[in-house]
């Protein structure tokens, strides 16, 4: 149980590096890591996105 952990925890590090960063984009990461990120051009791809600026969202009075 806990070797098939390690692969799944690897498989989305790209998602959880996103949601840990509060990346704005964290759930369109997933849905790319989820139904692409067994090819490895599409984990690389939802990886380097987890690593993109983080938008902050500045509220105005």
């Amino acid at each position: 149980m806990e070797f098939a952990l390690i692969p799944l925890l690897l498989y989305f590090m790209p998602w959880l590096i996103a949601l840990i960063r509060g990346h704005h984009n964290a759930g369109a990461i997933f849905l790319l890591n989820f139904l692409l990120g067994w090819t490895f051009i599409g984990w690389l791809v939802a990886f380097v996105w987890a690593f993109t600026n983080v938008r902050t969202v500045y509220i105005y009075r």
